[in-house]
This record gives structure tokens, sequence and C-alpha cells, in this order.
């Protein structure tokens, strides 16, 4: 028998949350793949763009205090880099209000 979805406990996200603190804790990052960890990251960042745009936008994009201010950098270098955007492009997103 199917278990209703509000009966659930675990979240959409614990599988990967709990595959990416047991690789990192082994030091072992590379036990989640670079395609899963693509996929995630990608669904992540239309879904929290999405939300940004709406009229109640998410309260923010991560934990500050579950996360460096160096791994922070990377991720958003990478993403950066990925899309083919320079430093000043981002200036001029940086810099938009929003409505």
């Amino acid at each position: 028998m199917a278990v209703p979805a509000q009966a659930e406990t675990h979240s959409l996200g614990d599988d990967f949350v709990e595959a990416a603190e047991r690789a990192l804790a082994a030091g072992q990052p590379g036990q989640v793949s670079d395609a899963e960890l693509e996929r995630v990251l990608t669904a992540a960042v239309r879904l929290y763009a999405a939300k940004s745009e709406s009229d109640k936008p998410p309260a923010q994009p991560i934990t500050p205090s579950a996360v460096t201010p160096t791994e922070v950098v990377v991720m958003a270098s990478d993403l950066i880099r990925a899309v083919g955007l320079n430093l000043w492009d981002v200036s001029m997103w940086f810099n938009r209000k929003k409505s």
C-alpha cells in the first residue's frame, strides 16, 4: 500500500544530502558522481531562480553557517564560467533591483 505524501517523513533532498555528507566525511567527494551532482545542481539552480522571481522568494539560497566563504566563491565562480558570463555581466545582475 502506498504511503500518502503528507505522511512521509523523508524530504525530497534527504537522499542526496546524506550521500554528499557521507562522501565529505570520508574525504572522498568522488563517491557522488559528477553526473548526479550536475543533475541536482541544475535542478536546484533552476528552482531557486524560479522561486526568486516569484511573489514569495526564498529567504536565502544556503545556510550560511554550513558553508565557508571559499566554498561559496568556488561554486559561484564555476557557475559563472559554466554559462559563459564574466564579472561585468554579473555586476549588472548583482545591482539590479527586484520588483
